[in-house]
C-alpha cells in the first residue's frame, strides 16, 4: 500500500533580537542632532511603535538568524544534523552569494541539507513556510528549518523620517517536521510586480560600484491601501480553503508593519483585537522576521497553545502577499 504524503507541522520556534534597544525618545534625539524633527508622540500616534532593536554596524543577518535557529531547534528538541532543508527569508543577505541560508547551515554544523534564501520582503516568511510545507508534502524533506531574518537598519536612509522610524532588526525561526497529523492546513501566495514602485530598495552593486538608490523608499498611503485590500481577501480565501470560518481562528498574526494596518484589517475581518498578536510596539517592522518573532513571543508567553488555529499573513514589497493557516 502506498504511504500517504506526510503533513507538515510546526514543532518549535525561536527568536533573537540585537542587544541594543532604541526607544522613540532616543531615536528622536539622534535625528534632532541632524535637524530632523520627530518625537515619541509623533511616531507612536502614526505607527504604534515604542521602540526597536538595532544591530551594531557590521553585524550580519546570518548572525541573528543563527541564534534564532539554535533556539528553535532547542525548543523542538531537534539536533541540527536532523535538518534536511533550510529556507531563510531575507531582504538583507550577508552577500550577493553564497546564500545566507548556507552561512547559517555552516554555523549550525549541518552538512548536506538543501539550503537557500527566499526574497519576498515582508512576505518572505510566509513564502518560505509555504515552500517548506510543499517540500515535506512532496516527500522531498522531513525536517525543515524556516527562518526570517533582517538587518533592515543597513538599508534605511536615516535622513528620511518617513521610513527610518518604522523599522528594526531581528530574526525568528520555526522547525517544521513531517507529521501524521495536519499542521499547516492551507496556504496561498500572490504578487503583483506592477506595484513595485510603492515599496522598494532599487539599488544594486555592479562593476564595483553602487548603482541606483540603495535605500528603502516607500509610498506609505499606497502601501496601506494595497495591504488592507489584499490581506482581507487572502485571509478569507485561505480559511475557506481549509473548510473553516474566520470565527474559528484562535490567533491572528499579520505582518507587524503598523498598528493602524493591523487594527483596520482585524476590524474588516471581524477578528477581535484580543485575538491579534501585536509586537510592532516592541520590535517595529522587522520585515521577514516580524511574523516568526511575533509567533515565538506568543508561544513563549503561553497565549498560543497546542491545537489552536493560527492565521499568519505577510505583505511586502514586490508587491507580495500571502497567508498560511496553521494548527499548532
Amino acid at each position: 500500500m502506498t504511504q500517504a504524503l506526510p503533513y507538515a507541522r510546526i514543532i518549535g520556534s525561536g527568536s533573537f533580537l540585537p542587544p541594543r534597544c532604541v526607544s522613540n525618545d532616543e531615536l528622536a534625539a539622534d535625528l534632532a542632532s541632524r535637524n530632523i524633527e520627530t518625537s515619541d508622540q509623533w511616531i507612536f500616534e502614526r505607527t504604534g511603535i515604542r521602540q526597536r532593536y538595532l544591530a551594531e554596524r557590521g553585524v550580519k543577518t546570518s548572525a541573528l538568524a543563527t541564534e534564532a535557529a539554535r533556539l528553535a531547534l532547542a525548543d523542538a528538541q531537534v539536533d541540527a544534523s536532523e535538518v534536511d532543508l533550510i529556507i531563510l527569508a531575507t531582504s538583507t543577505p550577508d552577500f550577493v552569494f553564497p546564500s545566507t541560508a548556507c552561512l547559517v547551515q555552516a554555523n549550525l554544523g549541518n552538512k548536506g541539507a538543501a539550503a537557500f534564501d527566499v526574497q519576498a520582503v515582508c512576505s518572505g516568511f510566509v513564502y518560505a513556510l509555504t515552500t517548506a510545507e510543499a517540500f515535506i508534502r512532496a516527500g522531498r524533506a522531513r525536517c525543515a528549518l524556516v527562518i526570517g531574518a533582517e538587518v533592515f537598519s543597513s538599508i534605511l536612509d536615516w535622513n528620511d523620517r518617513g521610513t527610518c522610524v518604522l523599522f528594526g532588526d531581528g530574526a525568528g525561526a520555526v522547525v517544521v517536521k513531517a507529521s501524521a497529523e495536519p499542521g499547516i492546513l492551507s496556504a496561498e501566495l500572490h504578487a503583483d510586480g506592477s506595484q513595485m514602485g510603492i515599496l522598494s530598495a532599487a539599488g544594486n552593486v555592479a562593476y564595483g560600484a553602487v548603482t541606483g538608490d540603495p535605500f528603502l523608499r516607500m509610498d506609505g498611503q499606497a502601501v496601506f491601501k494595497q495591504a488592507v485590500t489584499v490581506l482581507d481577501r487572502s485571509a478569507r480565501e485561505v480559511v475557506a480553503q481549509a473548510g473553516l470560518q474566520l470565527s474559528e481562528v484562535d490567533w491572528f498574526i499579520p505582518h507587524q508593519a503598523n498598528s493602524r494596518i493591523l487594527t483596520f484589517l482585524a476590524r474588516k475581518l471581524e477578528i477581535p483585537l484580543e485575538k491579534v498578536v501585536m509586537t510592532v510596539d516592541q520590535h517595529a517592522n522587522t520585515s521577514a522576521a516580524s511574523i516568526p518573532l511575533a509567533l515565538d513571543v506568543a508561544r513563549r508567553d503561553g497565549r498560543i497553545q497546542t491545537g489552536q488555529l493560527v492565521l499568519l499573513q505577510g505583505v511586502g514589497g514586490g508587491f507580495t502577499w500571502g497567508s498560511v493557516l496553521v494548527k499548532m
